[in-house]
């Protein structure tokens, strides 16, 4: 009766994985019929979307990679017009915060891929609308010079030392700056212990600078400021790499966002559209990602270094999660206003 069991156990589980190359093998056909996938991205071109569109291209050879690159928001209302006036135009996108606003104004579909158990519930979504290819994790960001890193700060509280008054500094007006940071502090500590401290972080006079967080640790490498508060770690890393005189602190929790991918209801190329989906969160994809300096999503693709990432960093993290930062901008966009302006 065993040896039957086992034989039984055999049978289904090659059937189940000849259904699933009959079903692959379909999807790429009806793909390759669409010929092409468009794609309505937030990230770098130069970078990493078109090292993705070489190897998706190369992979499924007769399906073209399209792209179009806007700023988060700019994409999300991009999306939106289309949709109002009943011509979609993309497939799929990857967004920060537009996500939420586009699924609810009904534009989105769920969907699955093959790995999804492999991305833990943090990355994605309940309801299937979005799972995350890259996230960016931010820490302070230091000048090792002005700064050793022996000597620096080790935790929020730390910040508060009147030694850094003035020689702190962030994007002023950026989920990748001071929003993000009044983000993580409100989250994890609470509204009126997190009011408290950032009342006392804004009396250190915190620089805002009209630039792109990569744009601040380039000022705090020249010897600007000492401190980015709002680096991506990995930019550190990179810069470090080359010799500049930076690293990052290992700050809890450190708030991290997402970039998430999503399927549009009514994309023109739905076939290719869930193909290029299946490519991003495939391990071939994320490979693409770590190999142009990116943090990939997925936990079994290792970092550009080890101990990037939450999971493989032993760190504690706040997850900035797309329907959070749509409900919650507002009021961290007001509570910056009023403290750091």
């Amino acid at each position: 009766m065993t040896r039957l069991l086992g034989v039984a156990f055999v049978v289904v589980v090659a059937l189940a994985a000849r259904n699933a190359a009959a079903a692959d093998a379909a999807l790429i056909e009806a793909a390759k019929k669409e010929g092409q996938v468009v794609w309505y991205t937030t990230l770098v071109v130069n970078q990493i979307v078109r090292p993705l569109k070489d190897a998706f291209e190369k992979k499924y050879p007769g399906i073209t990679l399209q792209y179009t690159r806007a700023d988060d928001l700019v994409t999300a209302a991009k999306i939106l017009a289309e949709g109002q006036a009943g011509r979609m135009q993309a497939d799929v996108l990857d967004s920060i915060s537009g996500m939420f606003a586009l699924q609810e104004a009904g534009l989105l579909a769920p969907f699955t891929v093959p790995n999804s158990a492999d991305y833990p519930a943090e990355l994605k979504a309940k309801d299937g609308y979005w799972t995350a290819v890259i996230m960016y994790v931010f820490t302070p960001g230091i000048n090792t010079t002005l700064l050793p890193k022996d000597q620096a700060p080790k935790t929020f509280a730390d910040l508060l030392d009147p030694k850094l008054k003035g020689k702190m500094a962030w994007n002023g007006s950026s989920m990748a700056g001071a929003f993000g940071f009044v983000a993580n502090i409100l989250t994890t500590m609470g509204e009126d212990k997190g009011m408290d401290y950032l009342r006392a972080l804004a009396r250190q006079q915190v620089v805002n600078v009209d630039a792109s967080s990569r744009a601040v640790l380039d000022q705090v490498i020249a010897g600007e400021y000492w401190i980015n508060l709002m680096a991506f770690n990995h930019h550190t890393v990179i810069s470090a790499r080359k010799g500049a005189p930076c690293d990052w602190l290992k700050i809890e929790p450190a708030p991290v966002t997402l970039d998430a991918v999503g399927l549009m209801k009514d994309a023109p190329h739905p076939h290719a559209a869930r193909l290029l989906l299946e490519f991003l969160l495939s391990e071939d994809g994320q490979k693409v990602f770590q190999q142009n300096d990116y943090l990939p999503a997925l936990p079994s693709v290792p970092a550009m270094v080890a101990g990037l990432r939450p999971n493989d960093g032993g760190f504690q993290a706040d997850f900035l999660r797309p329907e959070e930062i749509h409900r919650q901008l507002p009021h961290w966009q007001k509570v910056t206003q009023d403290l750091f302006r």
